[in-house]
């Protein structure tokens, strides 16, 4: 059976916390603001392989991930190109075609059982006309446009600076976790390199392999 996206309506009290903690890292809400922002929240779930977005569709969510990992790729002569990964506490979307409510050139995929708590694009729309949060939803939009243009720019500057070694020690650095949780075909990928010369790599900087 194809691995299919739910989205689970209930109570996301429990996992308030942590999604404040990580938008206030952008701005900071005082409690009336939260209040208000903390109805739209949903928490949704990705079984493996599942996607949060496809190539062509209108990606209608923002999420931040809670536990799991995705990864966002591109289609180019029917075969996929990594991008980019999403791991807990990452904020993920395709965000040009979510903002502008058009179909989306990349995709998003759950490279494991994956949580995230969403906010869809009418809530997003609705608080930015909304009297209380308005000001901060627009600052908060802009941030996490600059953040993805700012990951966008290192990786394009990582491979017209950096060898293959370089630009796996550069992800080390950034993303630790993603040893772990990200397999090493996509981890190649992700580097334009071949999982055989990820190995090598990696043996010399003595990272064990997934």
């Amino acid at each position: 059976n194809c691995p299919v996206k739910t989205r689970i309506d209930m109570d996301v009290e429990m996992y308030l916390p942590v999604v404040r903690e990580q938008m206030s890292k952008l701005v900071m809400f005082s409690n009336e603001e939260w209040a208000v922002i903390s109805k739209h929240l949903r928490l949704m779930t990705l079984k493996k392989k599942a996607h949060f977005t496809r190539s062509g569709e209108v990606c209608d969510h923002l999420g931040l991930i809670l536990s799991g990992s995705l990864r966002l790729y591109h289609l180019k002569d029917g075969e996929d190109r990594t991008g980019y990964f999403g791991l807990p506490n990452d904020f993920v979307s395709s965000y040009k075609s979510f903002l502008k409510h058009e179909p989306g050139i990349p995709s998003i995929q759950a490279l494991e059982d994956t949580v995230l708590i969403t906010l869809s694009y009418l809530s997003f729309q609705d608080l930015l006309i909304h009297p209380v949060t308005a000001h901060k939803m627009e600052r908060f939009a802009r941030l996490i446009a600059e953040n993805m243009i700012f990951c966008y720019e290192d990786r394009m500057e990582g491979f017209v600076s950096e060898s293959p070694a370089e630009r796996y020690e550069t992800l080390l650095k950034k993303k630790p976790a993603i040893v772990q949780q990200v397999p090493q075909y996509y981890l190649a990928n992700y580097l334009g390199i071949t999982a055989t010369s990820l190995s090598r790599i990696r043996k010399r900087i003595s990272v064990p392999a997934k």
